[in-house]
């Protein structure tokens, strides 16, 4: 089967909006799929219709952080962006937006949040411990 698609799959030129990005991390932890295969994804607390998914999924594919190929009646997708790459680019677009591109002010909101366990701190300070270090 061919996948259909119009260019190369790269990171969007602005971030994906909520809905979009739900999709992708369904697609990303299936590794593809169709539109029921989407539906079936979402939590029960979030019912979509077949056709928004779908509308969506045209979407994303326009965009080219997905290809298609047809299958029988219906279109399978594919992310051709891997979640790691839209992940530093999200990241570095929330940097430069909302921190003015200073990644201390980062991690200083991220830390003052209260949203750290002191396991995640731990494996934080080891990390940067580790990236401060340089090879050895």
């Amino acid at each position: 089967m061919k996948i259909m698609a119009r260019s190369k799959g790269q990171v969007p030129s602005k971030p994906l909006t909520e809905v979009e990005l739900e999709l992708m991390n369904i697609l990303w932890r299936l590794g593809g799929g169709t539109v029921n295969d989407v539906l079936g994804g979402l939590p029960p607390e979030r019912p979509l219709a077949y056709t928004s998914v779908s509308t969506i999924l045209r979407i994303l594919e326009q965009k080219g952080v997905l290809a298609t190929e047809k299958v029988g009646r219906g279109h399978r997708y594919a992310p051709r962006v891997t979640k790691r790459d839209y992940e530093a680019f999200a990241l570095s677009h929330l940097l430069g937006k909302v921190f003015d591109g200073q990644p201390v002010e980062l991690v200083r909101r991220l830390v003052d949040s209260g949203g750290l366990s002191a396991k995640d701190v731990a494996a934080l300070k080891r990390l940067l411990e580790d990236r401060t270090r340089g090879p050895a």
